[in-house]
């Protein structure tokens, strides 16, 4: 098993720190600014690791729209940082994951199955611009992964969960998209660190999934009493609930399949993960 560095351990980062531990690897969490070379170089030289994950940057409080006013803390944070941190584990031969963002998509793919790992982004939001510019140069280091999500869907209550997100949400778009079941990436991130993938991977689940689809779930297993406003995409920038556009995308993963990584179908995921969410709801309410 692998000794693993987890850089910058926030809500997915304890996650998968928790679960690479829970699979028998040695792993230490650090807490330091990306952007900072020496530091960076200094952590690498005392957990001395033999795999390296990067879930630091920033998406912005309360939401990426932040992002477009605090342009320069949006790009040091999420394309210099994931650089810095690729050009120490390289000096060190350490393999490198960084958590990317399948948000660099817009609106449908020239496939019709959906975006490919292979494909150019159209990123419209300084966010997802960070992002990208940080995947297009960190896809020419050998002995690095990216490994992108979205919309990430977990059974562990949080303000980063899409399940808390759409149910505290009013109004609502009832679009369709490629999401990700935090327990299936968790395996993901442990299938790539240790296989050493390198290059782009998509985490995102088989299938598609509507806002409808999981609110309705949502009704079904954690609140009954639970109501919202459907509206269109056009009315989301006309009420003035968002700044920049959103992401709306189907996404492929086929370059998990080259590895032998496989991913539950989105409707069996949100349905499993649903029902967990629900059990953990009530015994916090206890």
């Amino acid at each position: 098993m692998s000794k693993i560095l987890v850089f910058s351990p926030g809500y997915l980062g304890t996650r998968m720190t928790n679960a690479l531990v829970a699979a028998g690897h040695n792993v230490s969490t650090v807490r330091v600014e990306i952007t900072d070379l020496a530091a960076v170089r200094q952590a690498l030289d005392e957990f001395k690791p033999e795999a390296v994950l990067n879930c630091a940057g920033v998406k912005g409080t309360p939401n990426v729209d932040w992002c477009e006013t605090h342009q320069i803390e949006t790009m040091r944070s999420n394309t210099i940082g994931p650089l810095i941190l690729a050009q120490a584990c390289g000096e060190r031969g350490i393999h490198f994951t960084h958590l990317g963002s399948g948000c660099v998509f817009y609106g449908p793919s020239p496939d019709p199955k959906g975006w490919r790992e292979d494909d150019y982004a159209n990123p419209s939001a300084m966010y997802t611009r960070s992002k990208y510019a940080a995947d297009l140069i960190l896809t020419r280091f050998p002995n690095v992964a990216v490994v992108r999500l979205r919309m990430p869907i977990d059974d562990v209550p949080n303000p980063g969960n899409l399940i808390d997100k759409l149910a505290s949400f009013p109004k609502i778009i009832d679009v369709e998209n490629s999401v990700t079941a935090v327990e299936d990436l968790v395996q993901v991130i442990i299938g790539v660190i240790e296989k050493r993938g390198t290059g782009v991977f998509h985490a995102l689940n088989d299938g598609v999934m509507r806002h409808r689809d999981l609110i309705a779930l949502y009704e079904e297993l954690v609140d009954p009493t639970h109501t919202n406003e459907w509206i269109s995409t056009d009315q989301l920038m006309a009420l003035g609930l968002v700044d920049k556009t959103r992401s709306n995308c189907i996404v492929q993963n086929t370059r998990l399949k080259e590895y032998g990584i496989t991913m539950r179908p989105i409707q069996v995921a949100l349905r499993d993960c649903m029902e967990k969410y629900a059990k953990a709801v009530k015994s916090s309410a206890k």
